[in-house]
């Protein structure tokens, strides 16, 4: 007599399940691997920004003082309704505007201009380059103390210059109609190189096949740089304008080392305003509520850049 040996169903259910439950697992972790990845750049930004930032909207509300940081009471709106009302901060405002204005302007200019002439071959080209990116490695208290030294009234080199044009001396530093423009020099200088190199780099990434093609159509060098050049870097000029814009509004070393906000206030712009505020006048939840408004000129700055950009790249895409 013999007998049929059965197997189990479980016996042979097990391995399945061991194998599907495997896959999930896999599946799982592939899903979390790029939450894993940025994980402790979240947390980073959580501890180091976003908290600071919620800590210093909520000190706006308050009448904190330098003198008692931990003691400052709910006051509402007051700081805010204080700055409105007040002349040094609608000055502030207006600094920052033409501070800002002006360093985008001819900063992004410059950068441009030297990065189209920095494209073309010429000998000592590499040299010129490396010469010309100098400015944006000094440190900014170096820069600031180079352009101290040479905007001096009294052994300024910058004197010099304009005595021996027949020009005269002027106080770069201490005039209130020099004051601005002093600095938007020291910031131009130091900033352009910058805008110079990303402008290179985007310049070095067209084909040179569009050129070959437009030469043979006919196309002269003015017409290559308006309809292939300048249409092929403008997204990067663009991105470039938006970056300077915001960092020009929150800039504060550069403005401070050279000037400290003066003369009569002409260089306080909002970012001198808040150290001013919160450690000359010793208050915190003013200084805070300075602060949040350049947080919100900045949103409001940024948002319309990208409603713009959104705008342009429907429009090409027609």
């Amino acid at each position: 007599m013999t007998m049929t040996e059965t197997v189990p169903a479980t016996t042979v259910a097990m391995p399945a399940a061991v194998e599907q439950g495997g896959r999930k697992r896999t599946k799982l972790l592939r899903k979390l691997f790029p939450y894993l990845l940025i994980g402790p750049a979240l947390l980073y930004l959580c501890v180091v920004m976003i908290y600071p930032l919620i800590q210093g909207i909520l000190l706006s509300f308050t009448d904190t003082k330098l003198i008692n940081p931990t003691g400052g009471r709910p006051v509402e709106l007051a700081n805010y309704e204080f700055l409105f009302q007040n002349d040094r901060f609608w000055n502030s405002v207006l600094a920052t505007l033409i501070y800002t204005a002006a360093t985008v302007v001819f900063a992004v200019g410059l950068g441009v201009i030297t990065a189209l002439l920095l494209n073309r071959a010429f000998i000592g080209r590499t040299l010129v380059r490396g010469l010309l990116t100098v400015p944006w490695a000094v440190p900014t208290v170096a820069a600031a103390l180079i352009f101290a030294w040479m905007m001096n009234r009294e052994n300024g080199v910058l004197n010099d210059v304009t005595g021996v044009l027949g020009l005269g001396e002027h106080g770069w530093l201490t005039d209130p109609k020099l004051g601005m423009i002093s600095v938007i020099i020291a910031t131009v200088w130091k900033i352009s190189p910058l805008v110079m190199l990303i402008v290179l780099a985007s310049l070095q990434s067209i084909p040179g096949e569009l050129y070959e093609a437009a030469s043979l159509d006919g196309a002269n060098a003015r017409q290559q740089l308006v309809n292939i050049t300048l249409p092929s870097i403008a997204p990067t000029i663009r991105m470039m304008a938006l970056l300077m814009t915001v960092w020009s509004i929150r800039r504060f070393e550069i403005i401070y080392l050279l000037t400290g906000g003066g003369p009569q206030d002409t260089t306080t712009t909002m970012v001198v305003n808040v150290f001013l505020t919160a450690f000359h006048d010793q208050q915190l939840g003013r200084a805070a509520a300075i602060g949040v408004v350049g947080l919100v000129l900045s949103l409001i700055i940024t948002s319309v850049y990208f409603i713009a950009e959104r705008r342009l790249d429907r429009k090409d895409s027609l």
